[in-house]
């Protein structure tokens, strides 16, 4: 869910930077130094062109005197800042905002590079799962490696909000660390309001803080007005510059936002996947049970059942069944359809951290890898080889096509776990759509075995 936007417009004085200056809470913010400590690469995530400069600019040049990798993402372009000009177009103010803001960069970090999304500007809360998508895609799997700082999520600006949020999902996907700045609470807050107790200070050398206003002005289309007619006034006015004049700039390292759009998906259908009408799915599930080596098992454990239409499957081979899901709605779903298979137990539960306690034979992880971050899955996989008795079976089965919104696909989660795991691979079915590897020591499934 995304904060609502705060009542306020640019062109209002705004608070003062002498207020702000005046406050005693100063003096005890927390140092932002770990901000760039133990990673290798910067991704500043900016709602609108220069955002990233007024805010991080800072925080660009430390990096890339750093030696950090360092990669600016756009959001919008910016296109709606001067909706009633009368010289130039949306069009006209999209193209020179990104050149002022690859120009600004270049001044700042001049190997950085800058990836853009195109989202309609004023329109981000309608598009956070694209902004998802998209820095995921920039991150990637290295995650483990990156820092991610974007707009703070409740800065009071409908696209900043949505913003944050939106990097936020990203970096729990992605097991990137995330900070946030905040832009307009400068702009909008009594300074006795303000996050005191969550702010960090990062400390700017005077040549690193001389460059950054270089780098400010650079930003002509919203510093000073575009021509002396009625729409083309500044948008930054002196007030609200002077904020970004600081010898330092400020962050916020918040815990990240719930990522629910599983909830969301399960809420919107009783069946997301037709797993209960597509012959697709009914033969999977064929294939699936005829894949496991034992006739039967004592104790079995699936790993996100959905709706519970393969567990109802594997249950009749099971003498006792635990059905594991994080979605709420389709925990529901599951306990609904296997009501009255009084031998399996439906428990909501985030995997790996919330694993079920005891010994398993039979563990199922199908069409969930590709839903956790990569070092969730490692986790999720030495779970699993912990708590599975010596002569137990790991089924893996995934969607073999790419899937968007997440740093893994099912090719890459059966690498991924078949390279971490302990067991081997006794059995793999492939077809065009799907991978199934069963994983155990067990000769069970050999010709010959009793």
């Amino acid at each position: 869910m995304v904060t609502g936007a705060r009542p306020f417009t640019h062109s209002e004085p705004g608070t003062a930077e002498s207020r702000w200056r005046e406050r005693p809470e100063w003096a005890d913010l927390e140092h932002a130094d770990a901000l760039l400590s133990g990673r290798g690469r910067l991704v500043v995530v900016a709602a609108h062109p220069d955002d990233e400069t007024l805010a991080a600019g800072g925080l660009l040049a430390l990096a890339a005197r750093a030696g950090l990798e360092v990669t600016v993402v756009l959001l919008t372009d910016g296109e709606a800042s001067h909706p009633d000009s009368p010289t130039l177009s949306r069009c006209d103010l999209a193209v020179l905002r990104v050149e002022e803001s690859r120009a600004a960069l270049a001044r700042l970090a001049p190997s950085a590079t800058i990836e853009r999304l195109g989202l309609p500007d004023g329109r981000l809360a309608d598009h956070i799962g694209e902004a998802v998508t998209g820095l995921v895609d920039v991150v990637g799997e290295r995650g483990g490696d990156t820092v991610v700082v974007a707009p703070w999520r409740h800065d009071g600006h409908a696209d900043h909000d949505a913003a944050g949020w939106a990097a936020g999902v990203a970096c729990g996907r992605t097991d990137a660390v995330l900070w946030e700045y905040p832009l307009w609470l400068w702009h909008w807050c009594e300074p006795a309001r303000a996050p005191w107790s969550d702010l960090h200070a990062l400390a700017l050398d005077i040549d690193v803080l001389a460059a950054k206003q270089e780098a400010v002005a650079l930003h002509r289309t919203q510093v000073a007005p575009v021509s002396n007619g009625r729409g083309d006034e500044a948008v930054l006015h002196e007030n609200m510059l002077a904020h970004f004049a600081r010898p330092f700039e400020t962050f916020l390292r918040l815990d990240l936002p719930n990522d629910d759009s599983l909830d969301e998906l399960h809420d919107s259908s009783s069946d997301p996947w037709q797993v209960r009408t597509s012959w697709y799915e009914q033969r999977k599930r064929a294939v699936t049970l005829a894949a496991l080596p034992h006739e039967r098992y004592s104790r079995g454990v699936e790993v996100g059942g959905s709706v519970g239409a393969l567990a109802e499957t594997i249950a009749t081979r099971c003498d006792r069944l635990v059905v594991v899901d994080e979605s709420e709605a389709a925990i529901a779903a599951a306990r609904s359809s296997l009501r009255g298979l009084d031998h399996v137990d439906v428990v909501r539960a985030s995997v790996p951290e919330d694993w079920p306690a005891g010994l398993f034979d039979l563990v199922v992880v199908s069409e969930l890898g590709y839903f956790l971050s990569p070092a969730r899955l490692r986790r999720l996989v030495s779970r699993v080889d912990t708590s599975l008795t010596d002569d137990g079976a790991v089924v893996l089965c995934h969607w073999r096509h790419p899937v968007r919104g997440w740093p893994l696909d099912g090719p890459r989660v059966h690498e991924l776990w078949t390279g971490s795991s302990a067991l081997p691979v006794v059995a793999t079915h492939l077809e065009a759509d799907f991978r199934l590897d069963v994983l155990s020591r067990s000769t069970a499934h050999r010709a010959g075995s009793p």
